[in-house]
C-alpha cells in the first residue's frame, strides 16, 4: 500500500492507495512546527479507524510546496512506517518534458496536476487549481508541461481585502444571484465570485489564443465545484488530481528502500 502526502500552504492531505484504489483520505491544517510524532498520533488513529496498520504501508511519496514541513514528514515515514519516501521534485522522471526556463522553480503540485490530468484526460489541456494561489497550467498533446499562470488565491484575496480596508468585514465565499450588490457584503461576494469567474474565462481564452489550439479545462481544489457553477469554461472537476499525480509519480520512480529490514538512514537534503 502506498502512503501519499500532499503538503500545501493551507492543508496537508494524507491518503493511502492499494490495488483496489484509494482506501482513505484525511487532511490537517499545515503547521511547519508540527512534529513527526504529532502527525503519527493523528494519522495512526485514522488508519486504525480504517482498519489499517503501519505495516500495510510499503512505500510513500511526498509532494510539498512548504519546505519547512518536509523534515517532519520524512521523519514520519521513516520512524513510523519504516519506508523511505519519494519526494516530488523536477529532477525526477516525470515522463514528460518540463518546458520552462527554470524547471526547479515549478511547484511540485503544478507538475503533479499536469501528470495526472494528461494521464486521465489526454491533451492539450489547462489545469486550474483553486488553492492558496489560483494557478493555470498548460499541458500539450504529448503531455509536456508548457508553463502557466499564478494568481492570488480566492481566500487570500478575501483576507487582503479585509485587512487593507478597515470597514470591510470578513465574508464567506458563495455564488451571488446578482452581480450588482445591494449591500457591502453582497458587493464583496459579487466582486470575489464574479471577478474570479471573469478571470477564469478571460485567462483561459488568452491562454488558448496564445497556445493556438482548443484546450480542455480541468479544475481541482476545494472551490472548483463552486466556481464551475458560474462558467461553461470548466469541462472537468477532479478533486483528487494532485493525489493521483503523486501516485503516478511513485510508480515511475520506485524508491530503493521498501523493506522493513533496511538500516536506519541518516537525514539528508
Amino acid at each position: 500500500m502506498l502512503l501519499v502526502i500532499d503538503a500545501g500552504n493551507t492543508n496537508i492531505v494524507f491518503a493511502v492507495h492499494d490495488e483496489k484504489g484509494w482506501r482513505g483520505t484525511w487532511r490537517i491544517a499545515t503547521d511547519h512546527q508540527r512534529t513527526s510524532d504529532e502527525y503519527a498520533v493523528w494519522l495512526l488513529t485514522l488508519l486504525t479507524h480504517a482498519r489499517l496498520t503501519p505495516a500495510d504501508v510499503h512505500a510513500a511519496v511526498i509532494g510539498t510546496v512548504v519546505p519547512a514541513a518536509l523534515y517532519h514528514l520524512r521523519r514520519l515515514c521513516r520512524d513510523w512506517f519504516e519506508v523511505e519516501p519519494l519526494v516530488a521534485r523536477a529532477s525526477l522522471d516525470w515522463g514528460f518534458d518540463i518546458q520552462v526556463d527554470h524547471p526547479e522553480e515549478v511547484g511540485a503540485d503544478r507538475l503533479l496536476n499536469a501528470l495526472a490530468a494528461h494521464q486521465t484526460y489526454g491533451g492539450p489541456l489547462v489545469v486550474i487549481d483553486f488553492g492558496t494561489a489560483t494557478t493555470f497550467d498548460v499541458v500539450d498533446k504529448r503531455g509536456a508541461y508548457c508553463g502557466g499562470v499564478i494568481a492570488p488565491g480566492i481566500n487570500l484575496s478575501l483576507e487582503a481585502l479585509h485587512q487593507a480596508a478597515a470597514r470591510l468585514p470578513r465574508i464567506g465565499i458563495g455564488r451571488p444571484q446578482s452581480v450588482i450588490g445591494k449591500g457591502t457584503v453582497a458587493a464583496m461576494q459579487s466582486g470575489i465570485y464574479w471577478g474570479y469567474i471573469g478571470m477564469i474565462e478571460g485567462m483561459t481564452a488568452r491562454i488558448e489564443s496564445e497556445f493556438g489550439a482548443p484546450l480542455k479545462v480541468v479544475a481541482t481544489g476545494g472551490l472548483a465545484p463552486l466556481f464551475s457553477e458560474g462558467t461553461q469554461v470548466i469541462s472537468r472537476i477532479d478533486p483528487d488530481l494532485t493525489l493521483e499525480g503523486l501516485r503516478l509519480l511513485a510508480l515511475r520512480n520506485p524508491t530503493p528502500f521498501l523493506n522493513r529490514d533496511r538500516a536506519r538512514m541518516v537525514d539528508g537534503d
